[in-house]
Formats: structure tokens, sequence, C-alpha cells
């Protein structure tokens, strides 16, 4: 049992370190620059090793695309959790998202904005669960906005939904144009142009932190 133990985590600390290097690619060149044959000989694995961890390409991604979708809800969705119910929180989770796109906690910028590119027009599995983190990441924005709103911090005829549009669409435009450019000033824009949206809606301005 102990030897079976020992197999089971070593087998769970390679397949972890295979999902650091593959959500590492995807990133930057996409989903489908991933390969069993490649990320053995970078991490040093046999192909049938890597292999039995997935089974397949498809397989792959998918748990590349899980695996972002873990590091993305610890750098980005827990913190601003901990922050009060209102502005604040809000604030926080676009301060956040904003964060981890600039410190390029994925080498290639926010991993969801490219790969949902590479799988917007397609049919498929992948594309299915990249629907399903979109989705989640715009309903939670959204769940924010009638947070603060029902906390008496936001006007009461604040559209939910088009508010998170505004505030997702400045941050993924950051994103890209860092990405493209190689630049950081966009994302004091970006903040700028948060923390006007939100005092247009805000029912004290004082409730927005200033940009510094």
């Amino acid at each position: 049992m102990t030897r079976l133990d020992g197999r089971v985590e070593r087998g769970n600390r390679t397949r972890q370190s295979v999902l650091r290097r593959t959500v590492e690619i995807a990133s930057v060149e996409g989903l489908e620059a991933l390969s069993v044959g490649r990320l053995a000989t970078e991490l040093g694995l046999s192909k049938s090793g890597v292999f039995a961890l997935f089974g397949s390409k498809q397989e792959l991604q998918l748990a590349t695309v899980r695996e972002a979708s873990r590091v993305f809800a610890a750098e980005v969705v827990e913190p601003a959790a901990t922050v009060p119910a209102g502005v604040g929180r809000l604030w926080r989770l676009c301060e956040a998202w904003l964060d981890y796109s600039e410190r390029r906690v994925f080498p290639g910028g926010c991993f969801f904005y490219g790969v949902l590119a590479e799988f917007d027009a397609r049919e498929g599995a992948v594309h299915d669960v990249l629907v399903e983190a979109q989705r989640y990441w715009t309903g939670h924005v959204e769940e924010r906005v009638v947070e603060a709103r029902a906390a008496g911090e936001l006007r009461a005829d604040t559209d939910a939904e088009q508010l998170a549009f505004e505030l997702i669409a400045l941050m993924e435009s950051a994103n890209a144009l860092s990405v493209l450019h190689g630049e950081t000033a966009v994302y004091r824009r970006a903040r700028t142009g948060i923390a006007g949206r939100l005092r247009a809606v805000a029912v004290d301005a004082a409730l927005v932190p200033q940009v510094g």
C-alpha cells in the first residue's frame, strides 16, 4: 500500500509539473501548441509517461484550462473575496485582475484572453469549457455589482450587466495592449477608467479609491 501511495504521489507531482509548463506555453502560443512529445522533451520525461497522465491531446488541453482556472481563482477571485461586499470588493476584484495581468502570472498575459480567441469559432469540449470559464468570470463581476447595489453603495438604477461589460472591456484592453506593445502605462489608464466608471454610479464617490 505504501509503495502504491508513493507511485500515486509521484504521478501527481509529475502531472502538476507538466501543467505548470502547459499553462505557460498555452498563454503565449495557444492550446494547439501543446504536444506530448514537446512536454516530454522539455521536462525530461518519457512520452509514454506524459501520455499516461492525460490520455489524449484534448484531455491535456482540458486539464490545462482547469489548471489555469485554478490559478486565476487564487490570484483574482479569492483576494477580492476577503473584502466586504460593496464598491470596495468590486474595485479590489478589478485591481486584482489588472495586477494578475501586469505581473504576468501567465507569460502571455491573461491566459483566457488568448485561448478564447483561439477557440471562439470552434466546436467541441475545449470550446465548451472555455465558454464556461468566460461566463463564470462575467457572471462573477456582475454578482459583485449586484452586491454593491444591494449594499446601497451603487445607485439603485445601476445596470449590472452593462457595468460589468464595461469594466471587463477596460481590463482586457489593458491586457491586450500591454502584451502587444510591451508597456505597462495602459494598466494605469485602465485603473483610471474603472475608477471613473465606478464613481459615476456610486452613491458616494469617496467609496472609490484614488488612482495613484
